[in-house]
């Protein structure tokens, strides 16, 4: 479900073309100097923000699908941490190795990182920060990796299950590593897509909001504030949402 502040972008954008629709209706009474407010640049405005909107929620769902296999791939680190070390307690490994897995898989165990326990809804908008997941999915590889290092030593370590197999604890640690980049990456992606929506709806004398702004005073001082023709465009409302 979109955000209010999500969904108000678009609702700019509609009512401007609501206001493009009255404006086009006055024909040649429409005659702005000022180039930003001339009909055939309102309709470009309109096709800008409305690229930009686009572009934003194609890479949200993008964010979304890949923060979704995230929670797939890390789906079973807790319980494979456990197998490894009730696979390490039956080698001839010293108390002091089987100590020492032991610490990384506790602290595996204990991590919660975000969004770990579900996948979220594909529409759900893209948070304004994953700083604290990122680095919590970061620290869970970590933590495999070191009870993947404590096996490493072990020379009796050599379990006939392929997915205990040192070599798939490296695979296994490959692919959750690459699954946190492409979230890092697609977060990077869909934020740069809000900044370039942003400015388009909401720059300082450029953006759509203002020219919506300009062009209903427009509409007001050459009809007069009284007019049928400014009556139809004052109830139009143009807002910028908290960024």
């Amino acid at each position: 479900m979109a955000s209010t502040s999500e969904s108000g972008h678009a609702k700019n954008s509609a009512n401007f073309q609501d206001l493009i629709e009255f404006v086009t209706g006055y024909e040649a009474m429409y005659n702005p100097s000022k180039s930003s407010l001339q009909l055939a640049n309102l309709i470009q405005l309109k096709a800008d923000a409305d690229g930009k909107l686009a572009d934003v929620v194609t890479k949200n769902t993008n964010y979304n699908k890949k923060v979704n296999e995230r929670v797939i791939a890390f789906s079973d680190i807790k319980s494979l941490g456990t197998r490894l070390i009730n696979a390490l307690q039956t080698t001839d490994a010293t108390p002091e190795t089987i100590k020492n897995a032991k610490t990384f898989n506790t602290k595996l165990q204990g991590k919660k990182a975000s969004s770990t326990q579900a996948q979220i809804d594909p529409n759900e908008p893209a948070p304004r920060t994953i700083s604290t997941s990122q680095q919590s999915y970061d620290q869970l590889i970590q933590h495999l990796f070191g009870i993947k290092a404590v096996l490493e030593t072990e020379t009796s370590y050599t379990p006939n299950e392929t997915e205990l197999k040192v070599e798939a604890i490296q695979t296994k640690i490959t692919e959750l590593t690459a699954k946190n980049t492409a979230v890092a990456t697609a977060y990077t992606n869909v934020s740069n897509s809000r900044i370039a929506r942003n400015e388009t709806l909401y720059a300082t004398n450029t953006g759509l909001v203002e020219t919506a702004l300009a062009v209903k005073k427009y509409i007001k001082s050459i009809f007069g504030a009284t007019s049928p023709q400014y009556a139809q465009v004052k109830g139009i409302e143009f807002t910028k949402p908290k960024l």
